[in-house]
């Protein structure tokens, strides 16, 4: 098993569960979810071959930034 933190700039609750639709649909067997009330507005993403290109992709598409954390 696999955890990814990103950064993010998701702000709404609505624009988190749309990130968050999004992924699951390309992604079903990720578990996924956001913290907005830290200042990076942290996704975290964890799963098996957990490839993070893919969900920053995904994200950046949807119009948010979203960079990795080391």
């Amino acid at each position: 098993m696999t955890v990814e933190v990103f950064k993010t700039n998701v702000q709404k609750e609505a624009d988190k569960n749309y990130v968050i639709a999004v992924i699951q649909s390309q992604f079903p067997n990720y578990k996924i979810n956001f913290d907005l009330e830290d200042c990076d507005k942290i996704l975290r993403v964890e799963g098996v071959e957990l490839e993070p290109k893919n969900i920053i992709d995904y994200v950046n598409c949807l119009g948010y930034v979203c960079v990795a954390l080391e």
